[in-house]
């Protein structure tokens, strides 16, 4: 059995849960079900109506360490627009914004007069479903109501609308997720169910052939050998479909994808036999996503190679991937960093600044996590700053 938590609210969504399972046939649901439902709910789940980002939330992002992510991928961004023969207007689309620091941070810098003709040309468009980190996005952006910035939905873009950029931070890894497992050398899924009133889990034949088709364009065949006999891990069908939707809305230009995860093969070890599932809450790390319903964060590391090969399948084709601490060295961090020599700082900016600049490129956190380009309609496909060999 599954112990549930004692927030009052998690009673509430507990008993939308219960509900939602007993009305299903059979009397069972996915787990991306329930990830969907605890992070998504329009009233009580964690992304509409309590997430927290920053030192004081659950979990921070780069931006939460100061302006320099925002101004480096600034440059990329820049730099994107010169590759497409600098269009009039040229579409950031930044999809899932958090708080809105990237955003503040990325216009505030091309505010600057040596950017004019590209800040002329730059059109920002956020995609966000939180209606909670709307409302913070728009008070934190609020002075930039009479630039060219906008919130949408996918349905308000027209197919093909978009010549520029889609980019996120730290959005996939938030997605609902299948939760597979191996039983008897087969493929089977972990469903939730009801047992006396509690939430148990249920370990079934696959709801959808998706994920045997999943397995078979991205390597790892559960039923060999090599997977011992309960091996866990998780696929995640929405970003192939969210993968979808963006190459059917770009006409010209890059996807620029910034998270944490793995390559196919890392990610499907057989020594990884409990799978990348982590929460997160008040900056706490655990793997129970069954705590603190509605209160936590749940995510799952990405696969790039999915994103890849499927973005194939899109004409969505990879020009680069790299780590984000080689990303930001090759676009100047070690200048910034240098620069904190140069005596124009005091003691404590030093420590301070230098402390955010190696977190953002440090391997075993910030700095290790992927950075996948893809491009469509790209006839000659010019190299990019942020992926090529940092000159140190």
């Amino acid at each position: 059995m599954i112990s549930l938590p004692e927030f009052s609210n998690s009673r509430k969504l507990q008993e939308i849960l219960l509900a939602q399972i007993k009305s299903s046939s059979p009397q069972q649901i996915t787990f991306a079900q329930y990830m969907a439902l605890v992070l998504y709910h329009q009233q009580y789940g964690y992304y509409t109506a309590r997430v927290s980002i920053g030192s004081q939330g659950d979990f921070f992002t780069a931006a939460s360490l100061g302006p320099d992510f925002g101004q480096l991928l600034g440059l990329q961004l820049k730099e994107m627009w010169h590759n497409l023969g600098f269009p009039n207007p040229f579409y950031v689309v930044e999809m899932g914004a958090g708080n809105g620091e990237l955003a503040q941070d990325i216009l505030h810098y091309f505010q600057g007069t040596e950017h004019q003709s590209f800040f002329k040309a730059l059109k920002y468009i956020i995609i966000e479903r939180s209606p909670n980190l709307i409302k913070q996005q728009q008070e934190r952006l609020k002075s930039w109501r009479n630039f060219d910035l906008t919130w949408q939905n996918w349905s308000d873009l027209a197919t093909e609308s978009i010549e520029g950029c889609f980019f996120s931070n730290e959005l996939v890894d938030a997605f609902p997720v299948h939760l597979v497992q191996k039983e008897g050398h087969q493929l089977k899924e972990v469903y939730l169910g009801v047992h006396d009133q509690e939430l148990t889990e249920i370990i079934d034949h696959i709801s959808t052939e998706k994920l045997t088709q999943y397995f078979e364009r991205v390597g790892g065949d559960l039923s060999q050998q090599q997977y011992p006999e309960g091996y866990r891990t998780e696929v995640n069908l929405q970003a192939l479909d969210w993968l979808e939707t963006v190459a059917t809305k770009l006409k010209r230009g890059y996807v620029l994808t910034i998270d944490y995860g793995y390559s196919a093969e890392k990610y499907y070890l057989p020594s990884r036999n409990q799978g990348t599932l982590q929460c997160y809450y008040q900056h706490r790390r655990h793997n129970n996503p069954y705590a603190n319903l509605g209160y936590q964060d749940i995510t799952a590391h990405v696969n790039f190679t999915a994103l890849e090969l499927y973005g194939e399948l899109y004409n969505l084709h990879k020009i680069g991937f790299t780590q984000q601490g080689l990303f930001l060295m090759a676009l100047g961090l070690g200048d910034r960093l240098n620069e904190l020599s140069s005596g124009q700082f005091s003691i404590s900016e030093i420590f301070k600044r230098r402390d955010a600049l190696h977190q953002l490129i440090d391997p075993t956190g910030l700095g290790g996590y992927g950075v996948l380009i893809q491009v469509k309609n790209l006839t000659e496909s010019e190299s990019l700053q942020g992926f090529s060999v940092p000159d140190y």
